[in-house]
């Protein structure tokens, strides 16, 4: 069973906005940046769509920090 706010491929917080009920009215990171479609199909089929990676295995981490260095 996974948690909504845990990546379901590492089990490393997602830091998925919409998870937290105290920040669930914010657009997640998620919104901000482009995962790439062989991210999330080379996830198990009983791991898609049960819960938001984490920046680091939906291999965004470099996106993530070029938004924040604006």
């Amino acid at each position: 069973m996974t948690t909504p706010t845990l990546c379901p491929a590492c089990g490393a917080p997602n830091d998925c906005s919409l998870a937290d009920p105290r920040t669930a009215d914010q657009a997640c990171w998620c919104y901000s940046v482009s995962i790439d479609p062989a991210v999330l199909e080379a996830l198990p089929d009983e791991l898609r769509n049960t819960a938001c990676l984490c920046p680091r295995c939906a291999q965004v981490d470099k996106q993530l920090k070029r938004q924040n260095a604006r």
